[in-house]
């Protein structure tokens, strides 16, 4: 296990429970194909996963936008699908496709799937985990993450991203032991991943539940704040004093009993979720994270520096950590991340 020095970093802060001025701030996605360094690396690497899995590569992409922007956060890059790749299931990623996988929608097809190896698979993200430990700024945090089990069953079932998941909802509402069964494993094999992430040089982890608002309430209730619980008891049973932010996107209203019912120390904020509203109701449980449109990132100008103002003068009473409302599109400008840092870097 790496050893952690006690350092004083504003993210670690925010996510106790501290109200710090300005509030940290990292941006899902901050590495990736928006820089130009980025898709220089890219290029160079035999398909993404192989990115994923390369930790000198890993790590560079990971601190390229540090070196531009001064976050006080670093995210391992990685990919959610990591996980099913390390259990056996088939996993490709195709340009201009994305991912594509044999779907998994029978018990004959779940029991392929193996958690024999997964430590060993992932080894090569353990390790970039361990090198960016060393590399960060000493007041800059790590985070580790992975997708939260709902997130990744849709992939795994579907075959591919959806817009409706009507697969997974089949076989979720026709055939529960199955999926509960896949849940089951996810929950074991994501467990596992994370708790190395951690033993490697994680300080926070960062669940993806980027499909949780697909569910109504009581299959929301099932299949994201159950294994969501079992997930952060884990954590926080085997390593204490490691904060888990969750991102149920979508999850509306749902975001309440979410935080109430899962024990997570923080909740990042999609863009749809009313800035008065969470203040209100879940700044005094949990650190809120976000949540910027990035479409404004993309737009930049006068319009972008309101909306920054309005979510830092909304949430900065509070523990508050400054983010987007979901990860970083393409197509966005570096120089607009440079206005966005410099603005609320000064911000008092």
């Amino acid at each position: 296990m790496i050893d952690r020095p006690s350092l004083d970093k504003p993210f670690l802060r925010a996510l106790r429970g501290e109200t710090v001025t300005p509030p940290p701030f990292w941006l899902m996605r901050q590495a990736g194909r928006y820089l130009p360094e980025y898709r220089e690396i890219r290029a160079s690497a035999n398909g993404f996963l192989d990115l994923c899995y390369t930790p000198e590569k890993a790590t560079e992409v990971t601190l390229q936008p540090l070196r531009r922007y001064g976050f006080d956060a670093a995210i391992l890059f990685s990919d959610i699908l990591v996980v099913p790749d390390a259990l056996g299931q088939s996993v490709a990623f195709r340009e201009g496709e994305g991912p594509v996988l044999t779907p998994i929608r029978t018990a004959e097809a779940l029991a392929t799937l193996s958690l024999d190896g997964l430590k060993a698979h992932l080894a090569p993200v353990f390790e970039t985990v361990r090198r960016l430990s060393t590399a960060i700024p000493k007041t800059t945090a790590l985070i580790g993450f992975a997708g939260a089990p709902w997130t990744v069953a849709t992939y795994m079932v579907e075959g591919s991203g959806s817009k409706d998941f009507i697969e997974t909802k089949k076989l979720a509402y026709g055939q529960p032991k199955i999926f509960q069964a896949l849940i089951d494993l996810l929950v074991q094999a994501t467990g596992d991943y994370l708790i190395a992430q951690i033993d490697h040089g994680a300080e926070a982890i960062q669940l993806f539940d980027s499909w949780a608002g697909a569910l109504p309430e009581d299959q929301f209730a099932k299949w994201v704040i159950a294994p969501t619980r079992a997930l952060v008891a884990r954590i926080k049973a085997e390593r204490p004093g490691i904060p888990v932010i969750g991102f149920p996107k979508g999850a509306g209203a749902l975001y309440e009993p979410y935080i109430d019912q899962t024990g997570v120390d923080a909740v990042s904020l999609d863009t749809g979720i009313p800035l008065g509203w969470a203040v209100k109701t879940l700044q005094s449980k949990v650190t809120i994270q976000g949540n910027l449109d990035p479409i404004m990132l993309i737009a930049g100008g006068e319009a972008m520096d309101q909306a920054i103002d309005r979510i830092l003068e909304t949430c900065s009473r509070g523990p508050f950590v400054f983010n987007l409302g979901h990860g970083i599109l393409p197509s966005t400008p570096p120089e607009n991340v440079a206005r966005l840092a410099e603005r609320v870097k000064a911000w008092r």
